[in-house]
């Protein structure tokens, strides 16, 4: 075995000639998870009428719970059976802690050993660098997964179980518990208007908002703050940790105040409404646009410049190792830091007297520049495809909603054409897997071992 293998078998690096990559699973993964729930929801008995959906619009529904997305070409409170809901919050279950996640437990309680090349799935999963330890992540994760979705359970019940019944009650609180935490966006009431409904309760909005940070910050950020609370974790909280705290506490207090001043003049969504419920669903607005896709008021209706905030929110989306898409929140506070480093002359990236890694730097802006060239291709295609009918600025707020797997939307979805809902599709499974894990999966490989071959160094003029 030579040196380079050797290095490669030590950092659990796979070779990317050698069967397919931790990229390549992944992404097989979800797309099985997917075909599967088209399959069921394709199913006569999983539609309210009695008659099959059509693959097209089953396999965008599968995508979008699987994704957590939450955009939909129909109203799935009024459209799908008791069969449909259910198969439809399995998927998003399922496609919120990841299927490597799921089958891991499966391994796990049939006794069975986890490989190797699965623990390195698990990592590439989870958006970890080391493979110590991942197996007790997995666990943790399903831990505070189900521990904190039981609490929004028995909090949104208290709302729920007195207005519909103690059946029905139970089954919108787990549906709303489990689509909020996993930041999916769905709803089961059956209105057609999302939480419109909703929109001065408090208990409602806030114990979604909670469950949708909760789930948005990251299980390995949850599970470092459980430890905390709990004094089984004594260390100080990890620099990922607190830039997670601090660019999700400033996206929100920024998003917050910025749709309370715009949308508290609009009459067409907020002017009328009582103090406090302004202040709940500008809040709430600010919230649900990190890939949560809950809405309590009428995007479409919203002026300009909030529709440019929640796209900018929505690129962003929330955190890594968690149900989000977007580029997440620490890519893009590396990006800052980055330019705030070149414009001050400085060689490294630094931020808390710590030095970000280069590689991290790299890779961050990798996603980034992918993530607004993708964006950009995406809108630009289906622009040209539906120009009779929509907007670009619409198609483009669909295409962000997509990517950063929100599912807010401006009513345009059912209006999309088969190919367009088809790119959507796509553009859902990028979110949910990630940029650079799509991109590395179609490339066909997860890493390149470095050649150790330097060529000349010239200048290039820019800027």
């Amino acid at each position: 075995m030579t040196a380079m293998k050797q290095r490669q078998k030590k950092q659990g690096i796979p070779n990317p000639h050698k069967g397919p990559s931790p990229a390549q699973i992944l992404v097989v993964g979800f797309a099985a998870m997917i075909l599967i729930g088209a399959v069921l929801l394709t199913l006569p008995v999983a539609s309210a009428s009695g008659k099959s959906i059509g693959f097209l619009d089953a396999l965008f529904t599968a995508t979008s719970g699987v994704c957590v997305t939450g955009l939909s070409v129909f109203d799935p409170g009024s459209t799908l059976s008791l069969f449909g809901q259910v198969t439809l919050i399995a998927l998003i279950q399922l496609g919120g802690i990841g299927f490597m996640t799921m089958a891991s437990m499966m391994y796990m309680m049939l006794g069975r050993r986890i490989s190797l090349k699965d623990r390195v799935v698990i990592r590439e999963a989870l958006n970890e660098t080391r493979l110590q330890g991942v197996v007790r992540m997995t666990r943790n994760v399903v831990i505070v997964t189900l521990c904190v979705e039981a609490v929004g359970v028995l909090l949104l019940a208290i709302r729920f179980v007195p207005e519909f019944g103690v059946g029905r009650g139970l089954f919108l609180s787990v549906f709303q518990a489990v689509s909020s935490f996993c930041n999916a966006g769905f709803d089961v009431f059956g209105w057609g208007d999302n939480l419109a409904s909703f929109v001065g309760d408090p208990l409602v909005n806030i114990v979604t908002m909670a469950l949708i940070v909760v789930g948005g910050l990251g299980f390995f950020v949850v599970v470092e703050l459980w430890g905390k609370a709990t004094r089984k974790n004594k260390k100080k909280l990890t620099l990922h940790t607190r830039l997670v705290l601090w660019i999700t506490g400033i996206l929100i207090l920024a998003g917050f105040v910025l749709f309370l001043a715009v949308e508290s003049g609009n009459p067409d969504t907020l002017k009328d409404a009582p103090p406090h419920e302004k202040v709940l669903a500008a809040l709430f607005q600010s919230v649900t646009t990190r890939t949560a896709g809950f809405s309590t008021i009428d995007q479409g209706a919203m002026m300009p410049i909030s529709k440019v905030a929640t796209g900018v929110l929505m690129f962003i989306g929330a955190s890594p190792a968690s149900a989000a898409g977007g580029i997440k929140t620490t890519t893009s506070a590396i990006v800052v830091l980055f330019i705030i480093s070149i414009i001050r002359g400085r060689a490294d990236v630094e931020v808390a007297k710590r030095r970000i890694n280069r590689d991290t730097v790299l890779r961050a802006l990798a996603i980034f520049t992918l993530g607004v060239v993708i964006v950009m291709v995406f809108t630009a295609v289906i622009s040209i495809l539906e120009h009779e009918i929509l907007s670009m600025r619409d198609v483009a707020f669909e295409v962000t909603s997509a990517f950063g797997t929100v599912g807010l939307s401006t009513g345009i979805t059912a209006l999309l054409s088969p190919f367009s809902r088809v790119m959507i599709i796509v553009m859902m499974l990028i979110g949910r897997v990630g940029i650079l894990t799509f991109t590395m999966a179609i490339a066909r490989r997860l890493a390149k071992p470095d050649n150790h071959i330097r060529y000349p160094e010239e200048r290039v003029m820019i800027g």
